[in-house]
């Protein structure tokens, strides 16, 4: 199968499901077990099979298989949230006293993560200012765990060199972590270019409809956790089952398969069968989503570089954006939906003009959205830290939607007119 038909009918399995052409939701919370050897051989991770929904559910279980197959892994762990699939991606690897090293340039949620919340674990975050990588190798000690980027910043929409990022964290030893939530795998695929664990908000464009919460870790299978000491939650025993040891037991999926019956077991942040559900019926029409999305992105972008009340714009497919090269070395299919750009005059009077853009912080809905990240997003940022992670005070952020594109130009150039009325 080709990438539209796999998110359309990966892992269609109508017999398993009595016939039902639309994945079931699987609305429970326990199983029951056929004996009781079958129930010790679960529990002791030596066979396959759902013992509670915590852990493993056949709806969410349809949802993973078919996110990790869109990205080319081997393996995914779904999330009640993208910020539980990032902190669970870190947390499967790291602990007190280690460190990762990343780029300042993320979103605010995962900023305030790495900033605060990590530093309360006793997990250190280095986070760089630019994009040189002799600052990255700098930043990086025996302690360092992995490194972290976004495919595509937000909301800066700068796109990561995701190659000699990876080259550079394979050389000390450790993975390359990859938010890949913006482009998805429709436009970008970050295990090709050699990242090892890619994290989704599935919020955003994959469930793409605004209506179900959900995170996705996927793994690549292809990072060698034995290489040295670095991991031993993977490579030594863990005495909670029985001393298994992952990489052993394993092998190439220890590292999901370790996140799923360790940490989402011990923290609880498990994903809803039917958020799950609303995510497998996004995916069927994703690629089609997408590609509006990438195409109402560019035009819209086009009309704002040109318009002369426009401080700037940027958009990785515009030929000025300082991200151009790296779009079209990275992505196919356009480049998904976020631009950024100010407005000459009064910004609160331009987003409270928008009549068709709904005022909101989230991204990858099917219908357009406007976000101002200074007051929202970035709030918690101090004005040096907004400053360096490249937004100012007139920095707007817009999620484009599938709308028509005429009727969204022309309610962003009637907001324009209401901004910079004298």
């Amino acid at each position: 199968m080709r990438f539209e038909t796999f998110a359309t009918q990966g892992f269609l399995d109508l017999k398993k499901q009595n016939h039902a052409v639309s994945t079931p939701i699987y609305a429970n919370s326990a199983y029951s077990f056929d004996d009781v050897e079958f129930a010790v051989n679960l529990f002791d991770l030596k066979q396959e099979g759902d013992i509670y929904s915590r852990i493993t559910n056949p709806t969410n279980d349809i949802s993973e298989k078919r996110v990790a197959a869109l990205e080319g892994g081997i393996g995914a762990l779904s999330t009640s949230s993208g910020m539980s699939a990032i902190l669970i991606a870190i947390l499967n690897i790291a602990g007190a006293g280690d460190e990762i090293v990343s780029t300042n340039k993320i979103y605010g949620g995962t900023y305030n993560l790495f900033y605060k919340t990590f530093k309360q674990m006793g997990i250190d975050v280095k986070l760089i200012k630019s994009d040189n990588l002799d600052d990255w190798e700098k930043a990086i000690t025996p302690k360092t765990k992995c490194l972290y980027t976004e495919t595509i910043g937000n909301p800066g929409i700068q796109v990561a060199d995701i190659e000699p990022l990876a080259k550079l964290a394979h050389k000390h030893g450790i993975p390359l972590i990859v938010d890949n939530t913006v482009p998805t795998p429709y436009v970008c695929r970050p295990f090709e270019f050699g990242a090892d664990i890619v994290v989704h908000s599935t919020t955003k464009y994959l469930s793409g409809h605004g209506n179900a919460m959900g995170g996705m870790i996927v793994d690549s299978g292809k990072f060698d956790w034995s290489q040295n000491d670095k991991f031993k939650m993977l490579t030594t025993p863990d005495e909670s089952y029985h001393g298994i040891i992952y990489n052993r037991e394993f092998k190439e999926a220890a590292y999901i398969a370790k996140a799923r019956t360790h940490l989402i077991r011990d923290l609880g942040c498990c994903q809803s069968p039917f958020n799950s559900y609303l995510t497998i019926m996004g995916l069927e029409s994703l690629h089609v989503r997408m590609q509006r999305h990438s195409d109402n992105a560019l035009k819209l972008a086009e009309y704002l570089e040109q318009n002369e009340n426009i401080n700037f714009v940027h958009y990785p497919l515009l030929k000025s954006d300082k991200s151009y090269n790296l779009a079209k070395k990275y992505f196919k299919n356009g480049a998904s939906s976020l631009i950024a750009f100010g407005v000459k005059g009064d910004c609160v009077k331009f987003i409270e003009s928008l009549k068709l853009f709904i005022h909101a912080t989230n991204i990858g809905d099917a219908r357009s959205i406007i976000t101002y990240p200074a007051g929202t997003t970035h709030r918690q940022l101090s004005d040096e830290q907004l400053i360096e992670a490249g937004i100012s005070k007139d920095f707007m952020r817009a999620s484009v939607g599938i709308e028509n594109i005429d009727d969204i130009i022309e309610d962003v150039e009637q907001a324009i007119a209401c901004a910079v009325k004298k």
